[in-house]
C-alpha cells in the first residue's frame, strides 16, 4: 500500500467511518481498507493528546479509547466527558475503541473502572486540548489568554463574543503535538452542561432494531468456519491430555483438520460443515484427570496447600474471644458460576505473512495481542486486535480463548477463519467464577458489642486473563499446547474480605490456592471475590446483630464511621421504609412468609458505596425476591440513566446468582452444559428495583457498575432468615437447600 500522511487520512474520513465498530453489512474491516488508504500514522502513547483526540476539518472530534463498550454505556459516557471538557456538542463527537493500532493501552476494561480511571485519563487529555485551543485562539484573535473563553466549539473574546474563531479553523486536520498536562485545569462542576445528564445511549437504537453488528456478524471475503474438538475433561483447571489417534475418514470433503499439540480443530467452508465434522471426527484421548466429588468441593478446597496472607491484623483476638459473653462461628460457601452471555463467544482471524488481524469481543485488546503474538510466534507489532462488541461478558469469559482458536486455524488454512463457540463450549470451557469457602468467628460482650472479628477464606486467583507474563498459556489453545501455567497471581479473592466496620480487634486472612490444584479453571466473574466475601461478611454481621438482640441497620450504623457509607444505608432504609426486624421464636415450617434483609459494601473498600434492602417471599416452592432497594454513591455521576441501567442489571444478575446459578461437575469435568442444567431467573421472577442515587459533583467518579452485585446475595440471605429463622449459608438458595435447612432445624 502507498503511504498516507496523518493529515490526509483525517481529511479523507467521514464521521461515520472513524467509529471503530459502526460497521455496515458485510462488515468493513478497517477504515483504511475501506478507502484504499495506507497505514495510519497516529500515536497511541497515553501521554500524547493526539493519542486521545483528533479534531477534523469540519469540527468533528474523534475520541480514541482503549476502554471498550461491553454493554455498560461507556461509549456514551466517554463522549459526554470529552464533549464537556472541550465545550462542544455531544453530536459532534464519535468514538474509536479497542484497536491496538489506533487506541492507547488503558489496560483491561474491567472492575467497572472505565469512568473511575480510564475516563480521567481522557478528561485530562481533553482539558489539555482545550487549553491549547484557548492559547491558539487568543493568539489568532490578538488578545491575552485570560481574555478568551471557549464555548460551542469556538474560542471567543469574553468581552466581545462576536469576535471568535472555530476549533476547526484553529487546528482542523492538524495534530495537537502536545503532551497531556496534569496541570491543565479541568472544567468546574458548576459549568457542566452534559455531565450529569441522561444523554441517551448511542448504541441502543441499533441493538433494539436488530441493526447492530456484533463480533458474531463479522464477515470477510474468503472466510472459512472453524470449530474446536474438545478433550473429555470439560473445563478442568489442568489439561494433561494427549491425542493418541485421529480417524478423519468420515469427514466431509474439503474439511481440514488442524492440530498443534493437544489442540485439535476443523476448518470448513460453512459453519454447518464444521459442526458436522466435529461430530464425525474420531479421536482417542488419554488423560489422568479425576476431579473431586462435587458434594465435597469446599472441604476439598480447604484441604489444599495454601499461601496464607494476613491482610488485616488489628488488636488482640485471643483475649477477646476468651472473655466474650457469646462467641459465634459460621462457614459460608460459594459455588463455581458461569458468565452466561446469551451469545456464545466468537472471533474472526485473518493471518497473513506480514500481519495478523483479529476481531474480538475481548476486554483487553492490547493484552490479547501479547498472547496472540506468543501463540503465533510473531512479534506483537505484527498483531492487530480490533474490538467488536459481543453479547456482554460479565468478566473473563471465552472471548480471548476463541480468538486463539481462530488464529491457529487461520494460520493453518491460509485464509480468514471465523470460530463460533457452541453453548456447550461456553458453559463447559469458559473460565469460571471460582468456588470459595469463608470461615468467620465473632465475639459479643454482654451488652451486645462486637469485641472481636475473624475472617478466613480459601480461594484461587480470580484472574487468569491474558497478559505479557502469561504468554499464550493464558489462552485455552495455549494450555492445550503447553499445559496450564501456575498463574502466580493473587487477584480478586481478597476483594471486600476486610469490612468497613470499626472493629478494634480484627483479623482477616486469605488462603490462596494454586490454580492447578483446584478442580475447574477459574477467572474473573463480575465483582470477583467481593460477592462471596461480602455474602459471608454481611450475613455474619447479621448473625451477630440478631444474637445481640439489635436491629441490623442500627448496629451497622453504630460501627460505620464513613459518612458516605452511612448515607447510602440511610437512603436505602428510608426508601424501603425499614422497620426494626424481628427474630422468629421458631423456624418456619410451612406456608407463605415474607422477610426483609439488609447488606452494605464499599466495593473493593475504595470504590462505590452501596446499600441494599431485599424483600423476599418464602414458601415450599422456594425463595422469590419481590423487591430490591439500592442506595448508591459513585461520586460524580456522568449519566444518571446509565448508572441506573447498570445498577438494575447488577441486581438482576446477582439475584439470579444467589437463587439459581451453580456449575455442576463430575469426575471428568463440567456437566451443566446447557440452560436446563444451569438455569437463570426468568422474566416472571424479576424483582421490582428501586434506586436512590446520591450524586456528589465535587467528588471523583467511582466505579458504578458491578459494585451493586456484591451486597445483593447477602441482603437476600438475611431476608430469608428474617422470614424463616433459617440461616442459609451456601449459595444458591435453591428450594432443595431451603427445605433441607427446614427439616434440619
Amino acid at each position: 500500500m502507498s503511504g498516507l500522511s496523518r493529515r490526509g487520512f483525517l481529511q479523507g474520513c467521514s464521521a461515520a467511518l472513524v467509529v471503530g465498530f459502526s460497521f455496515g453489512r458485510p462488515l468493513i474491516a478497517t477504515a483504511a481498507e475501506a478507502f484504499g488508504l495506507g497505514d495510519i500514522d497516529k500515536p497511541i502513547d497515553r501521554d500524547e493528546v493526539d493519542s486521545w483526540l483528533v479534531m477534523r476539518d469540519d469540527g468533528q472530534v474523534v475520541v480514541y479509547s482503549g476502554k471498550v463498550e461491553l454493554g455498560t454505556g461507556v461509549e456514551t459516557a466517554l463522549r459526554q466527558i470529552a464533549a464537556e471538557e472541550l465545550c462542544i456538542a455531544f453530536a459532534t463527537t464519535s468514538l474509536v475503541q479497542g484497536d491496538t493500532r489506533l487506541t492507547p493501552n488503558q489496560g483491561v476494561t474491567s472492575g467497572s473502572k472505565t469512568i473511575q480511571i480510564g475516563a480521567q485519563q481522557l478528561r485530562q487529555a481533553a482539558a489539555t486540548a482545550r487549553q491549547a485551543l484557548r492559547e491558539r485562539g487568543a493568539e489568532v484573535l490578538g488578545v491575552a489568554v485570560d481574555e478568551v473563553e471557549v464555548r460551542d466549539g469556538e474560542v471567543r473574546i469574553a468581552a466581545t463574543p462576536q469576535r471568535s474563531v472555530s476549533y476547526a479553523a484553529l487546528i482542523g486536520g492538524q495534530p495537537f503535538s502536545r503532551r497531556v498536562e496534569a496541570s491543565a485545569p479541568l472544567l468546574e462542576a458548576e459549568r457542566y452542561r452534559l455531565v450529569g445528564t441522561s444523554v441517551p445511549r448511542v448504541d441502543i437504537p441499533a441493538k433494539v432494531f436488530g441493526e447492530f453488528s456484533f463480533v458474531q456478524d463479522v464477515q470477510l471475503p474468503g472466510m472459512l468456519h472453524g470449530r474446536v474438538v474438545r478433550p473429555p475433561i470439560t473445563g478442568a483447571s489442568t489439561l494433561p491430555v494427549r491425542i493418541e489417534s485421529i480417524d478423519d475418514s468420515d469427514l466431509p470433503a474439503g474439511v481440514r483438520v488442524v492440530r498443534r499439540g493437544a489442540f485439535l480443530g476443523v476448518v470448513a467452508e460453512t459453519e454447518w460443515e464444521a459442526i458436522q465434522a466435529v461430530r464425525r471426527l474420531k479421536v482417542v484421548w488419554t488423560h489422568d484427570v479425576k476431579l473431586p466429588e462435587m458434594a465435597r468441593l469446599h472441604d476439598f478446597l480447604e484441604s489444599l496447600p495454601a499461601r496464607t496472607r494476613r491482610i488485616v491484623d488489628r488488636g488482640e483476638l485471643h483475649p477477646q474471644f476468651q472473655s466474650a459473653d457469646k462467641v459465634l462461628e459460621a462457614q459460608y460457601q460459594w459455588p463455581y458460576q458461569n458468565h452466561d452471555s446469551i451469545g456464545p463467544s466468537c472471533a474472526v482471524a485473518d493471518v497473513r505473512a506480514e500481519e495478523i488481524t483479529l476481531w474480538s469481543g475481548t476486554q483487553g485488546p492490547h493484552q490479547l495481542r501479547e498472547a496472540i503474538a506468543a501463540l503465533a510466534e510473531r512479534p506483537k507489532e505484527s498483531v492487530r486486535v480490533i474490538y467488536a462488541e459481543a453479547s456482554g461478558c460479565y468478566g473473563h469469559n471465552g472471548a480471548d480463548d476463541v480468538a486463539g482458536d481462530a488464529v491457529l486455524m487461520s494460520m493453518a488454512a491460509g485464509r480468514p477463519v471465523r470460530v463460533q463457540w457452541s453453548r456447550e463450549d461456553e458453559h463447559g470451557w469458559n473460565p469460571k467464577g471460582p468456588a470459595m469457602r469463608m470461615r468467620l468467628r465473632g465475639a459479643l460482650s454482654a451488652a451486645g458489642d462486637v469485641r472481636a472479628w475473624s475472617f478466613r477464606n480459601w480461594t484461587p486467583t480470580h484472574s487468569t486473563r491474558p497478559s505479557a507474563d502469561a504468554g499464550d498459556r493464558a489462552l485455552l489453545a495455549g494450555m492445550l499446547i503447553h499445559g496450564m501455567p501456575d498463574f502466580d497471581r493473587t487477584v480478586g479473592g481478597d476483594r471486600n474480605a476486610p469490612v468497613d466496620y470499626r472493629f478494634e480487634h480484627c483479623r482477616v486472612e486469605i488462603n490462596w490456592l494454586a490454580v492447578t490444584d483446584t478442580p475447574l479453571r477459574p477467572s474473573a466473574l463480575r465483582a470477583l471475590g467481593a460477592v462471596p466475601n461480602c455474602f459471608a461478611n454481611e450475613c455474619f454481621f447479621d448473625e451477630l446483630a440478631h444474637a445481640a438482640g439489635r436491629d441490623p441497620l442500627t448496629m451497622r450504623l453504630d460501627y460505620l464511621d464513613d459518612p458516605r457509607g452511612r448515607a447510602v444505608l440511610e437512603a436505602a432504609a428510608k426508601k424501603a421504609d425499614w422497620q426494626p426486624g424481628r427474630s422468629r421464636a421458631t423456624p418456619w415450617r410451612s406456608g407463605v412468609v415474607t422477610g426483609r434483609g439488609l447488606a452494605y459494601a464499599r466495593y473493593e473498600n475504595e470504590n462505590a458505596y452501596v446499600a441494599v434492602v431485599a424483600d423476599v417471599e418464602v414458601s415450599e416452592r422456594g425463595v422469590r425476591v419481590l423487591r430490591v432497594v439500592v442506595g448508591h454513591d459513585c461520586g460524580l455521576i456522568i449519566n444518571p440513566d446509565g448508572v441506573r441501567n447498570q445498577i438494575e442489571g447488577n441486581v438482576l444478575q446477582a439475584t439470579s446468582r444467589a437463587l439459581k446459578e451453580e456449575v455442576r461437575f463430575g469426575r471428568e469435568g463440567v456437566t451443566s452444559l446447557e440452560w436446563g442444567a444451569y438455569p437463570l431467573i426468568t422474566f416472571a421472577e424479576i424483582p421490582q428495583v428501586d434506586i436512590v442515587l446520591i450524586d456528589r459533583p465535587d467528588e471523583p467518579s467511582l466505579g458504578a457498575g458491578e459494585a451493586t452485585t456484591a451486597p445483593v446475595p447477602a441482603a437476600i440471605g438475611n431476608a430469608i432468615f428474617d422470614a424463616t429463622g433459617l440461616r442459609l449459608r451456601q449459595v444458591p438458595f435453591t428450594r432443595q437447600r431451603l427445605l433441607a435447612a427446614r427439616d434440619e432445624a
